[in-house]
This record gives structure tokens, sequence and C-alpha cells, in this order.
């Protein structure tokens, strides 16, 4: 019996003195990051994180939390999460350093997350994940003349049909009374035009919301977002989700692979293929891989080039139909700046069908509109990395080994940077205007900047320069305009409009 109550003496002392050791574990990472400003933390063992929690509870946006913080502690704020500590670097100095320099990794803590969902793999280890720069620079160096001026002014044409196809779809309900789902038809047709210009693909999910591609990207944001927490598929009830959701990968992936190869199978067999990004991209990475070894050719030319295919359909659809759905809903807020936007419009382009890429730099006061948008509304709020080596940014002391947050939305909303941060005025971004260096970064900045930033701009600008010319608009209340978080950040309520045709057209 003696013997029995040791064990279980033994049994009840081990977790107690794990649970001990790892109470003194978070007490020597508060001592080493205390110094550092921050509001008080919740918890102990939780820090900041019940404070995160009531935020989410009352549909708030976790990054005006931040926002509030950075005004009160100043550019380096402490966020501690049970024994982990990330610093929020809102500073244009410890922006320049850390994101112009290769030499700041993106953080595998994050990043790592994003290879694959729920066992699945999702992005691998694509543009967007992969942590080695020296074989990310590879990957970059293959990617960039698909990516480059000359070769997407040769797409103007699919921007101008594809939008073509929407301003249709619009003009059916342009009755000034029929409530459209705006922020609904423009992911669908954002990821129509990725389709066509990157890989020659027709969806035609504009016309029909029902085929496979949306339902599967639908499904794989629900799963990235479900994945933040790590127990989620582990319970019964989540189970069937779970599947769907792996099951969309699967597809999406497959769908990459087949693509791919009968691309790669049409060039070498000098067939006829179509001048998009994907063709661009083989060509390139077939004159880079001759000087590869076959073990090396194989290793780099499968399962990456499937990787930047999800990775391309992901980022290059949600990103710009967001940016697009903010653009039209804080227009609807302003119609005065509608109205300098129409007549610009008519000016560079009158009624012309199509928009030519000499137009797009015609239309200055969109440019500023759209820059303007990306300043309060950004996609993507930020970027991260890690630093394994110790730093001083505005006085204070960076520990080495440290996750390093940087929000261009932030950034952006701060009166240090911006005066009057929270007043729309495109007016900010106007020739000769003065504007803070490393304060406003809605691709990133630096090596590791968006490669697709010029082929949004030009789509976006395509869209919008055809929407404005063709149509009036105002929303259908209600609009809370407030921003909801799936991972990028969208209008909270979607965007809703009516529509009325500004003129008649004769094509």
């Amino acid at each position: 019996m003696e013997e029995m109550w040791s064990f279980w003496q033994l049994l009840l002392a081990v977790p107690l003195l794990m649970l001990g050791l790892y109470c003194c574990y978070i007490k020597v990472i508060h001592v080493k990051y205390d110094y550092i400003p921050g509001a008080p933390r919740a918890s102990f063992f939780l820090g900041h994180l019940p404070t995160l929690w009531r935020t989410l509870k009352n549909k708030e946006l976790i990054h005006d939390l931040f926002l509030k913080w950075a005004e009160k502690y100043g550019p380096v704020v402490r966020f501690n999460a049970f024994h982990r500590v990330a610093l929020l670097i809102l500073s244009p100095e410890g922006v320049k350093e850390y994101l112009m320099s290769p030499q700041y990794s993106k953080d595998p803590r994050i990043y790592n997350r994003l290879r694959n969902v729920f066992g699945v793999r999702f992005l691998g280890n694509g543009l967007e994940t992969d942590l080695d720069y020296n074989h990310w620079h590879k990957q970059r160096k293959i990617m960039d003349p698909a990516f480059s001026r000359n070769y997407l002014i040769g797409l103007m044409e699919i921007f101008n049909d594809q939008a073509e196809d929407l301003m249709k779809v619009l003009n059916e309900k342009a009755d000034g009374e029929m409530e459209v789902d705006m922020m609904s038809l423009l992911r669908r047709l954002t990821m129509d035009i990725i389709a066509k210009v990157a890989f020659g693909l027709e969806l035609s999910s504009l016309h029909c919301d029902q085929t496979p591609f949306p339902h599967a990207f639908n499904m794989v944001i629900k799963g990235v977002s479900k994945q933040r927490n790590p127990f989620f598929q582990y319970l019964p009830r989540n189970r069937k989700e779970v599947q769907e959701v792996r099951e969309s990968l699967r597809f999406l992936r497959h769908t990459g692979k087949e693509c791919i190869t009968q691309r790669r199978k049409a060039i070498q067999n000098e067939e006829p293929v179509p001048l998009d990004i994907l063709t661009q991209i083989l060509k390139s990475a077939a004159f880079f891989f001759s000087f590869l070894s076959v073990a090396d050719q194989e290793e780099s030319d499968d399962e990456t080039m499937v990787d930047n295919f999800v990775t391309f359909f992901v980022a290059g659809h949600e990103t710009t139909a967001n940016q697009l759905s903010f653009t039209i809903m804080e227009l609807a807020r302003h119609p005065e700046i509608v109205t300098k936007l129409q007549a610009e419009v008519d000016e560079a382009i009158g009624v012309k069908r199509d928009v030519a890429y000499e137009d797009l730099r015609k239309l200055e006061y969109l440019s500023q509109v759209l820059k303007e948008i990306l300043r309060l509304y950004p996609p993507v709020p930020g970027t991260m990395r890690w630093t394994e080596k110790k730093n001083v940014i505005e006085g204070i002391d960076i520990p080495a080994n440290t996750t390093l947050f940087f929000s261009t939305y932030i950034m952006g909303r701060m009166d240090r940077y911006f005066k009057d941060a929270l007043t729309f005025d495109p007016d900010r971004f106007s020739k000769g205007k003065s504007r803070p260096y490393f304060s406003y970064f809605p691709f990133s900045l630096g090596p590791r900047s968006c490669i697709g930033q010029l082929l949004a701009e030009m789509e976006v600008k395509v869209l919008m320069a055809k929407f404005l010319q063709r149509f009036e608009f105002e929303l259908a209340p209600p609009q809370s305009f407030k921003i909801l978080d799936t991972g990028s950040l969208r209008p909270l309520d979607g965007v809703t409009c009516r529509l009325k045709p500004r003129q008649q057209f004769n094509f």
C-alpha cells in the first residue's frame, strides 16, 4: 500500500514539476522582454491573448487594437502569448532595416503553417513560403520575366475582355433598384482573370458560382482560418469540413499539375501555346534548368511549380477583389471624388470599349485614389520577419531570435506618418507632395516584395476605369464600413450596390 502511495505521489509530482519549470521559463521570458513598451498582460500564462479574444468576440479588428497600442506605447510594442513574444515594429527605421535586407527571413513559425493545411500540401515551398533566401531567389529569377512590364502589356486584351464580361453582367442589373453583391462578383471575376492571364484556363466562374474552383478556394481559405485553432481538425464534429478542405486542396493541386504538364509538353512539341504567364515561366525555367543536374531539375521543377500555381491563384484573386471592393465601398461615401474620377476617365478613355496601356498612364487621379485605398484598407495588412541577431530600433534593444511584425495598415493610419490619417484624401499621393519613407508598403518592400504588384495595379485600373465609365452607384444599406480579417482584409458586410447606367454604349 505504501509503495502504491509513493507511486501516485511521484506521478503527481512530475506534472507539477514540469508546470513549475514552465512557469519559471515564462518568467525568464518576461524578464528578457519587459523593458520593451507594451500593454499590461491580461494573464501570466496567456499574456495578451485574452485581450485579443475579446476583440474578436466583439467583431472588432485586431489591427485596430494594435493601432491604439502603437499610439500609446510607441513605435516598438511588445506582445506576449504564453512563452512567446512578438514585437510590432512601427518605425520607418525598423521597416527599412528588416524589409529591405535579404538577411532577415520570414518567420518560420508563422509561414510554415501555410505550407500545409490539415496535413495536405498548400503553398508548400512556393514564393510566399520559401524561407531559404538562395532557393527563393532562384525561383524569383525564373518568375520575374513573366511579370515584367513589357510582358504584362501584352495581356491587356485579356484584362479588357474579362472586365467587359463584368460590365455586361452589371448592365443587366443596373436598373437603380436591384441590389448587386459587388464583392461576390469581383471575387469570381478576379479568379477568372488570374486563371486566364496566368494559366490560360477558362473558368467562367463569373457566370456560374457553382463551378469547382470558387468552391474549392472558399473551402481552402476557410481551412487556413480554422487551422489557427490547433485542435479544430481533431474534433469529431469538424471531420466533414476538414475532409472537404483536404479534397479541395487536392483538386487545386491536381489541376495545377495537369495544367503545367500539358503546357510543358506542348512547348517541347513546339505546338501553339497561349502567351500567358505560365508559358513565360516554363520557358524561363527550361533555360535556367539547363544548367542544373537532372536530380536538381526534378526537385525544383515539379511540386514547387504546383506550389506557385496555388500561390498565384490565392494571392492573385483574393487580394485584388478585396481592394476593388474597398474602393467601391469608400467611393460611395465621396460623390465629389467619383465626379472627379469620371471626368478623368471620360477625358482619357471616352466611350472606347478597350482601355489601352497608354490610357492607364493618363489616369493619374485614379492612381492616387487606389493608393489611398491601399493606405487605409490594405488587403494584406503586414508581414513578419525573424531576426537571429540583436539590433537597436528607435533606441530600443531588439533581442535576437525574435518574431517581428510590420504593419502597413497600422502605420498608414498613424498621424505620426500621415496627417489626418483617418481622412480619405487621394491628394496626399499627388505629384510633388512629400510622403514619409518606409511607412507605406501594401505590396511589402525589398527583395521579398510582391511579384504581382504591377499585374494587380493594371488589372484594378482597367476594372475601375470601365466601372466608372459605365455606371453611377450607391451603397444599399446597411453598411457598417467595418473590416473583416480572414487572412486578408475585406469589407465585413460585403459591398452591395444599386447601379444606374451613365450613358449608352454601342460596341
